[in-house]
């Protein structure tokens, strides 16, 4: 090793440092820390390891680097910090060695960014890249597909995660052999943050997604599930969240081309397998809409195509790390192919999306399958049987042969939209709602601030009743059931409250984030829950003679105290919700109480618009 070469050591507080290479084995020596050093033969440390291991983060980096030193093609670059203090690396691979994506879409260029290691057991992309990496920076192989396209790389973006290192991460994997943990040090899954964006990781990914704005994304994973005969499954959104033009060209022209390319490289691949039946093959094949926490469908309100790539768990560690490779070697292939007309495709759905059209068609929020309605398929599974446990009394699925067994099964992938809204013209979201404001500048979001208080005629949601998930998911309790009924009226926003216009290519992700039965909205995930606490009340000595004095001076207020009573009998055999009742309907009531504070707009006001 010379004094040029570099290693990356890490210390256990988990800074990044770069010493020169007689000094990292002084170190290492002392220390026992890692090191991966620029080795003359090039092999990646998955590799060395015997197509068995995967490398840690130290060795990953100290990889990556020696790449930028030796070609002009590669540069790395940190797009934020992980919770432990960890550098999140990406890696920007251009033919010209551009760096910045201003250059390499002025260039002409496609944007493929391919993302890797968001659940570090699923370490494959990680491997996969690294190895196509070097094959074009060093071996000159397949470096035509950088003709037309390049690349931006997050070798791993769930660094905490990926060094909860060890032997048992995943119960249910064929190796490697250690491998990371499955969420952030926050204990966070990343892969349902994409619209929320709670994580710091999450936030800084945004970041780096608007400032790159790719064209075509791919995640990549292990699935957990049954045994079958594919290498790999997949998911894109043709389901109907996208443009028609794109859904047909990710249906028609994508798919197709890849399906046959993997078919010559010798993997079996098929769609992202979910069964109806959780481990039961034979009740049918299901694949909907997915929704904006997870990437493929988050991208897919982004107008970018986003292929979800799922390895299969009980696969040798080797041959996913190659059918890994295989899929991005294709999909690199297909958009040197197809730039012009994916670009094209991309550009008419933004045009579209932030256009009046667009807001004069109802705008699907959520959609379920229907499950009358499927196709017949040939599904290359495994042989097992199904037995009764004497352990637990439920069904035991076993494995045990390993012989293929080829089933003719019904796949239902026919969604339907269960919930819809007329979009408006723009949200309003008032100043003091900080949280939700910095939500949506993180996603890109253009909006500008009201300059001095406004008096506005909107469309404002009052609601009848919300009800919370007993238990907390990704952090939260979610609502799991809401009632409100939406009236137009005037409206006081302060001083700097934001206006939120749609006619922007983010309308899509705006209308999820900010209407309530939004799929993931702000307001599900519990950023607005304060609106739903009644902080002031009313004594019952205050309160008896009032309500009495409103009965006898209001017959209809009697009349509907009486019908509230025989309709609920908790409500009437609680003295105090009575009285909380004759309360809310006397001037000292909170009127704020239960109104959603985020208001639409028919049309956009005379204003002048400050940009944020």
């Amino acid at each position: 090793m010379t004094t040029s070469q570099r290693a990356y050591i890490q210390p256990a507080f988990g800074f990044r440092i770069i010493v020169p290479g007689f000094v990292s084995v002084i170190l290492i020596l002392l220390s026992g820390w890692p090191v991966v050093a620029q080795q003359d033969n090039w092999l990646t440390p998955y590799e060395r390891s015997g197509y068995v291991a995967t490398p840690r983060y130290v060795a990953t980096m100290a990889f990556l680097d020696s790449l930028e030193q030796h070609s002009p093609m590669i540069l790395t670059g940190v797009f934020g910090q992980s919770p432990q203090q960890r550098d999140l690396v990406y890696a920007v691979i251009d033919k010209e060695g551009l760096d910045n994506p201003e250059a390499i879409h002025a260039s002409g260029r496609l944007l493929l960014m391919v993302q890797a290691g968001i659940h570090p057991g699923e370490s494959e992309g990680k491997d996969a890249m690294l190895l196509m990496l070097r094959d074009m920076l060093v071996h000159r192989k397949h470096l035509h597909l950088l003709d037309k396209v390049s690349i931006l790389f997050i070798p791993i973006f769930n660094v905490d995660g990926h060094e909860r290192f060890g032997p048992h991460g995943r119960i249910n994997q064929n190796g490697p052999e250690e491998m990371g943990w499955r969420t952030t040090a926050q204990n966070l899954n990343l892969n349902r943050d994409f619209l929320k964006a709670d994580s710091p990781e999450m936030q800084a990914w945004l970041g780096l997604f608007n400032q790159w704005n790719p064209h075509f994304f791919i995640d990549t994973h292990t699935t957990d599930g049954a045994d079958y005969q594919y290498h790999l499954t997949y998911a894109l959104e043709t389901g109907g969240i996208m443009t028609d033009a794109l859904s047909r060209w990710q249906e028609e022209v994508y798919l197709p081309f890849v399906e046959q390319k993997m078919e010559k490289a010798g993997f079996l691949i098929f769609p992202y397998v979910t069964f109806r039946n959780w481990h039961d093959p034979r009740s049918g094949l299901v694949s909907g809409v997915a929704a904006p926490m997870f990437s493929q469908g988050y991208t897919a309100l982004r107008n970018r195509p986003g292929l979800l790539v799922e390895t299969h768990m009980l696969k040798p560690y080797q041959p996913r790390v190659e059918s890994t490779y295989a899929i991005i070697l294709s999909t690199l292939e297909l958009l040197n192919n197809e730039g012009t007309k994916l670009s094209k495709l991309i550009a008419d759905a933004d045009r579209y999306v932030a256009s009046k059209a667009f807001r004069n068609k109802p705008f699907p929020l959520r959609f379920s399958l229907n499950m009358t309605d499927s196709t017949m398929v040939i599904f290359k599974g495994i042989e097992y049987s199904v037995s009764k446990s004497e352990l637990t009394g439920g069904d035991w699925f076993v494995y045990q042969t390993g012989k293929p067994e080829v089933f003719t099964l019904p796949m239902f992938t026919k969604s339907k939209v269960s919930e819809s809204v007329m979009l408006p013209d723009a949200y309003v979201v008032p100043v003091q709602w900080t949280e939700a404001i910095n939500r949506l500048a993180m996603h890109g979001v253009r909006m500008f601030a009201l300059p001095e208080s406004r008096m506005l005629q909107a469309e404002v949601d009052s609601f009848i009743l919300v009800e919370w998930h007993p238990r907390p998911y990704e952090g939260r309790h979610r609502i799991s059931k809401m009632e409100f009924e939406r009236a137009r009226r005037k409206v006081e926003l302060p001083a700097g409250s934001m206006v939120v216009p749609m006619d922007q290519p983010l309308a899509p992700v705006i209308a999820q984030l900010l209407e309530p039965r939004g799929n993931g909205s702000l307001l599900e995930w519990g950023f607005f829950d304060a609106i739903f606490e009644q902080k002031e009340y009313a004594e019952s000595y205050v309160m008896e003679p009032l309500a009495r004095a409103m009965l006898d001076s209001l017959p209809e207020l009697a009349t509907a105290y009486e019908t509230r009573k025989a309709a609920d009998p908790a409500f009437a055999n609680s003295p105090w919700a009575q009285l909380n009742w004759f309360y809310s309907h006397t001037p000292w009531w909170d009127d704020r109480y239960m109104i959603y504070p985020v208001v639409r707009l028919d049309s956009l006001p005379h204003l002048h618009q400050s940009t944020k």
